[in-house]
């Protein structure tokens, strides 16, 4: 296969899966190259995701590596042969290509949960408030960057359509809910779509009040999904340059340590549900 000028991230976590599997299994990079009659340098790509990788190589090195954990093989098998196009794959060269990736690992993902403080998710933005969002960035985006970024938002809410939409589990502070990111009539139509969603059964959703006491997580911003496998879950943080990805088993405790924090600190849906329709009503 040639290799990849810009790897996906599915496609580096794919790689940094089969790394890890070498490593434990105590074996060099040059010897698994022998063994696969190949070069360090190949074997470099392919754990880096530039170089793509079989079904059937998945499964001899998986076997090489002494893993037996069948159904992380199988899930991993699964990430080599996977090789359609998604629907943010109309979006390469156009929009960043964290976006895609971003939407990607939503696809893929068995369930997410997310913790947002200063504005309402993503997954839950209307049109007209992620084009309020999109249009207040510095410097100012011309309209032929924002209409495809507003797009490819309104495009990933395709988890929750289907017969078995993808479980989503949000954390909102009511912050999120007041800041008027447009007019009146832009955060009046985004509670009540964000209620809809809500009897829809698309999303669950909690309020963490101003009023809340003890509550230190202003800070607390993360989305944590759900892999195949409990092993290839994936956190996404904000960073001053941009969206990360964790896969570090470490990181991922502390995200899901965060999200319970905050979700403790919280009010329960059915309290969150009428606590956004009191504010609906104020508006």
């Amino acid at each position: 296969m040639p290799p990849r000028s810009n790897p996906t991230a599915r496609q580096v976590r794919l790689g940094v899966e089969l790394r890890k599997l070498r490593e434990a299994s105590g074996l060099k990079a040059r010897e698994v190259a022998a063994f696969l009659n190949s070069t360090s340098g190949q074997m470099s790509q392919m754990e880096a995701g530039i170089a793509g990788v079989s079904e059937e190589r998945v499964r001899r090195l998986a076997a090489h590596y002494a893993c037996a954990d069948e159904e992380f093989i199988a899930a991993l098998a699964a990430m080599a042969t996977e090789r359609a196009r998604g629907w943010w794959d109309d979006y390469r060269g156009v929009l960043p290509q964290v976006n895609l990736d971003v939407a990607e690992a939503e696809h893929h993902a068995t369930f997410l949960r997310e913790v947002v403080i200063t504005y309402v998710p993503g997954l839950l933005q209307t049109p007209d408030y992620a084009r309020a969002v999109f249009g207040f960035m510095r410097p100012e985006l011309p309209v032929s960057e924002v209409v495809p970024r507003v797009e490819h938002r309104m495009g990933r809410r395709a988890i929750f359509e289907g017969d078995t939409p993808t479980p989503y589990e949000t954390v909102i502070h009511e912050m999120a809910l007041r800041v008027h990111v447009a007019d009146l009539g832009t955060s009046r139509a985004q509670l009540r779509f964000i209620l809809d969603r809500i009897e829809e059964g698309c999303a669950s959703v909690r309020v963490v009040p101003f009023g809340r006491e003890g509550f230190a997580g202003a800070g607390a911003s993360l989305m944590y999904l759900g892999g195949s496998v409990p092993r290839l879950d994936t956190g996404l943080r904000d960073s001053p340059t941009g969206v990360e990805f964790c896969d570090a088993e470490a990181q991922l405790r502390q995200l899901r340590t965060l999200f319970h924090k905050v979700e403790e600190a919280s009010l329960d849906t059915s309290a969150s549900r009428d606590f956004i329709h009191r504010l609906a009503k104020e508006l």
